[in-house]
């Protein structure tokens, strides 16, 4: 039995714990994996009179730029890149500013086919891909795994869950890899829970389809207008894909549009903590769908160029849709 001292005891419970926010009028965190993508955002905001960047902070690192976009306050970052660093910026962000809602804007491969660089995906909801089972041949049955036994039961849950819900995945393997899913826990449950995705605000998602009819068509530099695609599904994991086959795996267990390094763990922390969000992904490569070497490196900048021209679409439907007394 563990027995506090008299000065924890004397400690009220509210001292520990993630602070509580009374801010009226909360904020819209506006945020990208890595520079290109956040050169973009800044760049495009520095050209409106009525949005600025008054105050930049650094916590542990990470930068943050507060302002405000046509009177409602805004706080602009990088997450870093990958699952990890997304995740642990998102949460810091959230424990250090009154933030209500998420919007990111990055670049992501595609997976659906039908895209192109410079085209844009606004998934309506998000799945980790490499969360899995790295398993040994059976010996006795070529072309067979030794599966664990706790697996083989998680796989048919997986498959009794599919029948009411087709939106989660089809499962798979992919050789000896053998995807898996992780359990999250947040305020009101009992215990953990499984969650095949992460499904994105459906306000947002409706407001993104709004600001598609309300902006300008957006071109790539070369004249040719892109693709929005609103819906659908998005994947994350810690990998820079760059491989055809694993690109198709990918939309036959997921039917995923795109696939990226973050935004299912942003969207694990938006949901533990009740805070709405939504992702823009623009589209830089082919994630190993292309002939020859992978040319992210070429459209990186384009994309992210398209995406954020949509995000102040976004923003401005944001501005009109959640008032200050929300």
């Amino acid at each position: 039995m563990i027995t506090l001292s008299p000065a924890l005891k004397a400690q009220s419970v509210e001292q520990y714990g993630p602070k509580t926010f009374s801010t009226t009028n909360k904020w819209t965190a506006i945020v990208a994996a890595y520079e290109p993508e956040i050169k973009a955002i800044d760049a495009a905001i520095s050209q409106l009179s009525d949005a600025k960047i008054e105050q930049t902070l650094t916590f542990k690192g990470v930068k943050y730029q507060l302002g405000h976009y046509k009177g409602e306050p805004i706080v602009i970052f990088t997450t870093g890149i990958s699952v990890p660093n997304a995740a642990m910026t998102i949460q810091m962000a959230l424990d250090y500013f009154p933030i209500e809602r998420v919007v990111m804007m990055g670049i992501a491969g595609a997976v659906n086919p039908e895209f192109h660089p410079g085209d844009i995906a606004i998934p309506e909801r998000w799945y980790f891909h490499d969360e899995s089972v790295y398993v040994n041949p059976d010996q006795k049955n070529p072309g067979q795994f030794v599966l664990p036994d706790y697996y083989e039961s998680a796989l048919e849950s997986y498959k009794e869950r599919r029948k009411q819900d087709p939106n989660s995945p089809a499962y798979e393997n992919f050789g000896y890899i053998h995807p898996e899913e992780m359990a999250v826990i947040k305020q009101g449950w009992d215990e953990p829970q499984q969650m095949p995705y992460f499904s994105a605000t459906p306000k947002l998602i409706e407001l993104s389809q709004q600001a598609i009819k309300n902006i300008k068509p957006i071109l790539m530099p070369s004249g040719h207008p892109i693709n929005i695609k609103v819906g659908g599904n998005g994947v994350t994991g810690s990998v820079f894909l760059d491989n055809a086959q694993y690109r198709q795996w990918l939309q036959r267990v997921y039917n995923a549009q795109v696939t990226e390094m973050e935004s299912a763990a942003v969207a694990q922390v938006c949901f533990v903590n009740d805070v709405d969000w939504i992702v823009i992904r623009s589209i830089s490569d082919l994630a190993g769908g292309q002939q020859g070497k992978n040319v992210e490196n070429v459209f990186d900048g384009i994309a992210s160029g398209t995406g954020a021209k949509l995000l102040l679409g976004l923003l401005d439907e944001i501005v009109l849709a959640y008032p200050e007394s929300d």
